[in-house]
């Protein structure tokens, strides 16, 4: 009688690390562009799809709203899908990782990520297929948060492994550094389509082919990314357990006040990144002040300034501490907050003011931001903790930021974003109070 075996990457993977790097080890560096490719490349489809719910889906999804606001709020409403569906997608992926190996998960959720993006590209607008444009757009949008959760590769776990224990806080920011090239990329590609279209070209068809590109990045993170699961050096921190899966509840029952403590840890950061980056795109486009067009150009010189202060913040983390450098940074978002709406609201140089000064903040406090997440797990269950820990914070800082900082500011005054933002600061300083109190970060960390 014969068996059925199941397809797994195991094997593949532990013939490759035979095979290759024998003679070379895998240096940090590679392991950082791998990094840093392989996050861009997820920050990517995420922002496409963020700039699309402000400049195409309130028009060609829900033009039955009653005002360009309300069709923005709707289009918000879609928009925190990704992030519920995210836990969701690394419980389903710990468990493909644990019986089919590291790159049969990596597969199967890059190619549904870039697939779920892509499928946006191909979506018929309300006036062609009515409602099921509306059930067509939340479907892609969860599959691609359930992609996400198991696009969790463990690399910058691996690059933090490789890290000199002095330089914890710089190898810590690398991976973030995905994040605003992500962004830019995406912003100059709507820069360019819409700057170059009319507006019934850009609406019929030029706004997808930022989705169509999507999977094409996918596809090249994927092998950047393959290649170094394939590293002697993964093998080794797999073989030595740093690196496994985990049954998620069997991590909850050791480190459950650990993963709410690292959720809300970063919760400052996160709730500035979207505020940042969405939100004040939609604010502009219904209020006025400047054109989209130069908006997305003052939005990309965003990411550069954030950029360097990504670069600053590992310099700053390993000097000082990390904790103490991210206590300093929810204080700059605290203090930040009374003037944000003022700069919104006051034109085209407020608005660049606003996003430059955000931009660099940003940078600071998320330079860290992963490194705020894993700290606290021991290394037996750090890459299954992580992964949970960091969908819980996005999900509690970011996913309904755009959403309620437009309604609250539509509704109730732009002052009120500043609520919200020194809600997440304060929330960030009371995490890191209650982390200290607890328990020291493990030695070394840069903590």
């Amino acid at each position: 009688m014969s068996t059925v075996v199941n397809p797994t990457s195991s094997g593949l993977e532990q013939d490759a690390r035979r095979m290759h790097h024998d003679d070379k080890p895998l240096s940090p560096g590679n392991i950082a562009i791998g990094v840093v490719i392989g996050r861009m490349s997820e920050f990517f489809d995420f922002f496409v799809y963020g700039l699309g719910s402000i400049l195409v889906f309130p028009k060609l999804i829900f033009p039955f709203a009653s005002s360009p606001v309300a069709a923005t709020l709707m289009s918000f409403a879609i928009f925190p899908l990704a992030f519920l569906a995210r836990p969701v997608g690394s419980f389903a992926f710990m468990w493909i990782d644990r019986n089919y190996g590291r790159g049969t998960k990596l597969t199967i959720a890059l190619v549904l990520l870039g697939g779920s993006t892509a499928s946006i590209a191909f979506l018929p607008g309300y006036a062609t297929i009515g409602y099921w444009a509306v059930a067509l757009l939340a479907l892609f949008r969860l599959g691609q948060g359930f992609a996400l959760g198991g696009a969790w590769d463990g690399l910058a776990s691996l690059l933090n492994l490789n890290a000199p224990p002095k330089h914890r806080g710089w190898y810590a920011m690398i991976p973030q550094l995905g994040a605003p090239i992500g962004f830019a990329i995406a912003s100059i590609l709507f820069f360019y389509l819409i700057t170059n279209l009319s507006e019934a070209d850009f609406l019929e068809w030029g706004w997808r082919y930022p989705f169509f590109v999507a999977f094409a990045i996918n596809v090249v993170a994927l092998f950047a990314r393959l290649r170094i699961v394939a590293s002697k050096e993964f093998g080794a921190a797999m073989a030595a357990q740093e690196l496994q899966a985990r049954p998620v509840f069997e991590m909850l029952s050791k480190h459950g006040h650990d993963v709410v403590i690292g959720a809300f840890a970063p919760l400052a950061s996160f709730a500035m990144f979207h505020l940042v980056t969405i939100f004040p795109l939609s604010w502009v486009i219904l209020n006025g002040g400047q054109s989209a067009a130069e908006f997305l150009l003052v939005q990309v010189a965003g990411a550069a300034v954030c950029t360097i202060g990504i670069v600053l913040s590992g310099v700053i983390a390993d000097r000082i501490g990390r904790r103490r450098q991210l206590m300093i940074g929810a204080s700059l978002i605290a203090v930040f907050s009374f003037s944000a709406p003022f700069l919104l609201d006051a034109g085209g140089k407020g608005q660049d003011a606003f996003i430059l000064i955000g931009f660099a903040i940003l940078g600071l406090t998320f330079g860290q931001a992963s490194g705020a997440v894993s700290s606290r797990f021991t290394q037996y269950y750090r890459y299954t903790g992580a992964a949970l820990t960091s969908d819980l914070a996005w999900l509690v800082g970011a996913a309904f930021a755009p959403l309620v900082a437009l309604g609250l500011a539509t509704n109730f005054g732009i002052i009120f974003i500043g609520g919200y933002l020194i809600s997440g600061a304060i929330c960030t300083l009371a995490a890191l109070s209650l982390t200290h109190v607890l328990d020291q970060n493990e030695p070394g960390e840069g903590a």
